[in-house]
């Protein structure tokens, strides 16, 4: 969401190449074998927290314009809407507002293929950049960095992004940055 403020505020769109990340993978407590791509009632269907990664790698599939659309419209279900991404609606309803093709999509939602290329995504962000949440970001430069923000207003979304991304991607001596909880977030979030 704040990406997209971004992109609104310089007139120029945010070029990221998102990944999906499980954090149900890294929270889990039966041990480092477990792998939740894996999992029977995941592979069957029955379980549905995988569901948005499934969706969004179904709508990467018809081109970075669909997915992008549909990625938005995703992100502002959940963060706007307050809306369960495990639920098929919601998923659906996505789908439908952001106007991707919605047989085909409804079609590679359904790929088993999916799970593998959801683990794999996973596994690289952890054995080769260290992730351990999201967003983390990778930099050309080789330089990866995890971020904790709220959206920050419309007005200071462009000057907090470029300070932050100039800090990340540059300033490898700087190891980590963390606000006091509390007092933070105190006072950030309104209403």
């Amino acid at each position: 969401m704040w990406l997209a403020k971004v992109g609104d505020a310089t007139g120029k769109p945010v070029e990221v190449d998102w990944q999906p990340f499980s954090l149900g993978q890294v929270n889990n407590d039966k041990g480092p074998d477990y792998k939740i791509w894996e999992q029977p009632e995941i592979l069957d269907g029955t379980d549905k927290s995988l569901l948005a990664h499934q969706a969004g790698l179904a709508a990467k599939r018809q081109g970075k314009e669909a997915f992008e659309s549909f990625f938005i419209t995703l992100l502002k279900a959940r963060h706007e809407d307050k809306k369960d991404l495990t639920d098929p609606a919601v998923i659906e309803e996505a789908g439908i507002k952001s106007g991707i093709d919605m047989a085909q999509f409804r079609e590679d939602v359904a790929d088993p293929d999916l799970l593998r290329e959801l683990g794999e995504s996973h596994t690289k962000a952890v054995e080769e950049y260290g992730a351990f949440g999201v967003p983390t970001f990778v930099f050309p430069e080789g330089n990866v960095a995890f971020l904790k923000m709220f959206i920050p207003p419309e007005e200071r979304s462009a000057e907090i992004y470029d300070t932050l991304i100039k800090a990340m991607s540059q300033f490898e001596h700087v190891g980590e940055f963390k606000r006091p909880q509390p007092p933070w977030p105190h006072g950030v979030i309104k209403g």
